[in-house]
């Protein structure tokens, strides 16, 4: 029981150092972010024709605060990934380890690939059409801090959604998820993410299909690459159970 105790303790410092070291990255990323938020400003805003709006001097702040935030969540995911694996390394098989070890840099790309997704495709229509559609009625002005939180909420989930496929595949190499398990809960899965659609997107069905729908499809694929790996797994168990 006191060795039990004992094991526990140790456990908990262990995650304590993976927190700590994590939220250290993000400090310095966030503190890297705002040393180079004029340039993000200019790359985001390259495409816009004028310039934001501001309604006090805490909105500056606000934006600097959210830029950076950009640049430190992406800085973090690769540090985060690491630290996870650091944690859960002395309870997986060699062969797990490096498999796990694989998806790391997997990630931070995927995440960016999200990223990406969302600003160059996503939020550029949804924008255009909010825009279009109070074109004729009123002049379009936009404040900075509303605009980037709006490109915060449309991007950043992407960011999330596109590392979701690995996610599964890595649990269902643990043994931890079994995709066909997962694909029953379809119907419940999509009513969720389209509930997520409709909480980061702008109140109108358009901007609601066009998040709800990618978000559908990386459900699906996620479930596929699944599948596969259950498959491989359990022809692997059959091979070594055979010898």
């Amino acid at each position: 029981m006191v060795e039990k105790e004992l094991n526990l303790v140790e456990h908990m410092e262990e995650l304590r150092l993976r927190i700590i070291i994590t939220g250290v990255a993000f400090v310095i990323f966030f503190a890297i972010g705002l040393m180079y938020t004029k340039d993000i400003y200019l790359f985001l805003m390259k495409d816009y024709h004028g310039k934001l709006l501001v309604l006090g001097p805490s909105d500056v702040v606000k934006v600097y605060f959210q830029l950076a935030s950009i640049i430190a969540f992406a800085g973090t995911v690769p540090i985060a990934a690491w630290q996870i694996w650091l944690f859960v390394k002395p309870a997986l098989h060699p062969n797990e380890r490096k498999l796990a070890l694989s998806y790391i840099p997997a990630l931070f790309l995927l995440f960016i690939a999200g990223i990406a997704f969302g600003y160059f495709f996503i939020f550029p229509n949804i924008l255009r059409f909010l825009t279009n559609l109070g074109k004729e009625m009123m002049i379009t002005n936009f404040t900075a801090d509303r605009y980037f939180s709006f490109l915060i909420n449309i991007t950043l989930p992407f960011g999330i959604a596109f590392e979701l496929p690995l996610v599964m595949m890595f649990l269902t190499s643990l043994g931890i998820v079994n995709p066909y398990t997962v694909a029953k809960l379809r119907k419940y899965a999509y009513f969720i993410l389209v509930i997520i659609a409709t909480l980061i997107s702008p109140p109108e069905f358009i901007s609601h299909l066009s998040v709800a729908v990618p978000l559908i499809l990386i459900y699906e694929i996620s479930v596929s690459l699944s599948k596969i790996v259950f498959k491989q797994k359990q022809k692997l168990v059959m091979t070594e159970q055979a010898t």
